[in-house]
Order: structure tokens, then C-alpha cells, then sequence
């Protein structure tokens, strides 16, 4: 029998090849790409990272991303209706700290990657699920791999955006209404998150919309819009969800994984009673970054459903140390205190490592050091708690 502890997992996005980044930089910008040996390379990572994962005892597994540029604009590809060009409102914090900002850029424009706020399409025709045969492949690609490697591992998890940071990051030029156009892009990705779920994955919704976008949209506006936006989103993916068992979807929401000042986020209290409202059995936040490790402690008042877990982010995603076991342990029984129960708690990283390809500001040496570090601080946090 297997004796309780908790498990390990992380946000979904893992350091990609670095041939593979330099394929996916070129075709984002516009260039032709050899799309059978791009096809190729991501099969390959794949099942490299899904063995790492396993190696380094991380028990819920993901395919790293590593067939997507991007944790959102994969989507691209996926639906009909985007094209052109399009842009993106600025992030208030690195707009209130001029010097940052330029060696935020200076640090960019050296860079091999793919940019969530750079070459962005926007919406100019109906959208509709294209995708499904790319998303069955990606899928079986998956399958094979973890197969591979699924003695003792926990079930597995399968990335997908939600329809609200689509939405923000694609700007609309086609629908009369954003709520028209939230509205059509959940309804082709119910698709996606069916399919997923139906090749036998856990889901995670990958949701920053539902906390960035207030110092980004919504920065000039008050809080109260925002959170307006949030009860729109929500409702919009709970409808996409209406066929999906939601034990077996976690509902990931940040405040953007750039290193930054990010002293212009929105406080979680804010935003947590919408998030309850959404139709899933687990919520992923982050409380390793400085801004946030402090907020596990508002579930104290506004607690989890009765049927829900929490994904505790214990470890930072955009810096370079690497988090002390006994630093990440003590983190996850703050949590479990609060939370009241340490089966309901899982231990992961605050968010993806490489969100779209060769933006990572963590060295894919460290990452397996920090990933390593989660699953001993999990460890030792088991054995106080659970005395095993």
C-alpha cells in the first residue's frame, strides 16, 4: 500500500531543445520552417523531458509544452479567425520603472524566443476549432511517453489556455461584443478540453488572464471592471467545461511569469471568490515570488470547496536560486495549515519554466535542481505530516 505523502507536479512548461526554440522563433516571426523536422524535434524532446520528469521523481507529469511555442498561442494554428497583426497593452509595473524597462528590453532584443507581446495575430474572421488532428497527435505523443514511464507515477496533466487570455493577448476585429467573442472562443475550445480529458489526461486550464490583466487591460480602470472581466471568463470556461468531470481539471491563474516589479498586481482577496466560482477540482496559485507568498494564508477565510485540492506553487519559476528542501517543506506545511488537510495539497512551481520558447529565465541546469529540490522539500514535509 502506498503511503500518503504529497505529490509533486508543476505548471506544465519545461525548457525546450535549444534547436527546437530556434525552429519556432523563426516560424513566429514569419519565416518558413521545415515543418516535418520541427514535427520531429518536438516528438523527440517530448519524450526526453517526460523521462526526466519521472527521473527526478516528479509524480503528475506533462509533456513540458514541448510541441507548442507557446502556452497560449499554439492556438493560432488551432483556430480559425486569427491573422494579421494585432498588440498588446503594456504592463503597468514595468511602465512605473523607466530604467527597468530598459534593461528589461536591452535583456529581450538579445534573445532567441518566441514573445507573448510581439508578432501577436489578432481576431478578423469566425472562430472554430481547426485543430483536432494536431491536438490527437500531440496527444499520442504524450500517451507513448509517459508510458514509457509510468510505474509509480501519478495520472498525468495536459496543458490547455483559457478562452480569457486568448482573448487579451489576441485582440478582437471581428465580433460586435467581447462577450461575443469570449463566447466563440470557448466554444471551440470545449473541443480541446474534451478531447484531452478524453485521451485520458488530467486538464489544466492555464488562466494569467484572471489575474494579469489587471495591470494590463484593465490598469486605467477600477478594480471592479476587472473583476467584472473575471465573472465573464469564469463563466465562459465553466460552460466549455459543462462535459468535463471537474476532479479532473485544475484551474491554474497568475500574475504573469516575467521577473519584474509586479507591485501593481492585484491582490488575491480580490479575485479568489470569482475563482470559486469556476467549475473545477483543483486551483493552482503561486506562493514561492516574493510578491505572493504570503496570500496562502486568505484561504483561511475564503476556503477551498469541499471536493477541491490546491497545487501550492513552492517554488519561483524566473529566478536562479534554487530553493533549499527544508525552505520548500516549511512552505508547504504553512499551506497545510491553513488549508487543514495535507491530502488536499500538492506541491508545485509558481509557474511554467519556458512559456514560449527561449523566454525561460531559469538555466535548464537549475530547473532540474529546483524541480529536484521540490520533491525532497515534498518529502520532508510528508514525513512531519504524515509521520511517514
Amino acid at each position: 500500500m502506498t503511503k500518503a505523502r504529497i505529490l509533486t507536479t508543476h505548471a506544465g512548461s519545461l525548457p525546450r531543445p535549444a534547436a527546437l526554440t530556434e525552429q519556432f522563433t523563426r516560424r513566429a516571426q514569419g519565416e518558413t520552417v521545415d515543418e516535418e523536422a520541427l514535427a520531429a524535434a518536438g516528438r523527440e524532446a517530448v519524450a526526453s523531458v517526460v523521462a526526466k520528469q519521472r527521473a527526478i521523481g516528479i509524480d503528475a507529469v506533462s509533456n513540458g509544452e514541448q510541441q507548442r511555442e507557446s502556452f497560449v498561442l499554439y492556438l493560432r494554428r488551432r483556430l480559425s479567425g486569427i491573422g494579421g497583426r494585432g498588440d498588446r497593452a503594456t504592463f503597468a509595473d514595468i511602465e512605473s520603472y523607466p530604467k527597468f524597462k530598459e534593461e528589461r528590453a536591452r535583456f529581450l532584443a538579445a534573445r532567441q524566443a518566441v514573445s507573448n507581446v510581439a508578432h501577436l495575430p489578432q481576431c478578423i474572421g469566425p472562430i472554430s476549432y481547426l485543430g483536432k488532428a494536431e491536438l490527437e497527435e500531440e496527444c499520442a505523443t504524450f500517451k507513448t511517453a509517459y508510458a514509457a514511464n509510468a510505474r509509480g507515477a501519478a495520472p498525468p496533466f495536459f496543458t490547455a489556455a483559457s478562452p480569457g487570455i486568448l482573448a487579451s493577448i489576441v485582440k478582437n476585429a471581428y465580433y460586435p461584443s467581447f462577450e461575443a467573442y469570449i463566447e466563440a472562443i470557448a466554444a471551440a475550445l470545449q473541443i480541446e478540453y474534451e478531447t484531452i480529458v478524453g485521451n485520458g489526461f488530467n486538464l489544466q486550464i492555464d488562466a494569467p488572464d484572471l489575474a494579469l490583466e489587471r495591470h494590463v487591460a484593465f490598469a486605467t480602470r477600477p478594480t471592479a471592471d476587472f473583476q467584472q472581466f473575471v465573472e465573464v471568463v469564469i463563466a465562459a470556461l465553466n460552460r466549455a467545461l459543462v462535459n468535463v468531470p471537474r476532479e479532473k481539471v485544475r484551474l491554474h491563474v497568475c500574475w504573469g511569469n516575467y521577473e519584474g516589479p509586479h507591485d501593481h498586481d492585484v491582490p488575491l482577496v480580490d479575485i479568489l471568490p470569482i475563482l470559486q466560482k469556476a467549475a473545477v477540482g483543483g486551483l493552482y496559485l503561486p506562493f514561492a515570488n516574493p510578491r505572493h507568498a504570503h496570500e496562502y494564508k486568505v484561504l483561511r477565510g475564503m476556503p477551498l470547496g469541499a471536493d477541491q485540492i490546491l497545487v501550492a506553487g513552492v517554488i519561483d519559476t524566473v529566478t536562479n536560486y534554487i530553493e533549499h528542501p527544508e525552505v520548500v517543506a516549511d512552505r508547504l506545511e504553512r499551506i497545510v495549515e491553513v488549508v487543514g488537510d495535507p491530502t488536499r495539497v500538492m506541491a508545485g512551481t509558481d509557474c511554467g519554466f519556458d512559456t514560449s520558447a527561449g523566454m525561460g529565465r531559469v538555466a535548464e541546469d537549475v530547473v532540474w535542481s529546483k524541480l529536484g529540490a521540490m520533491v525532497e522539500g515534498a518529502r520532508i514535509a510528508s514525513q512531519r505530516l504524515f509521520g511517514s
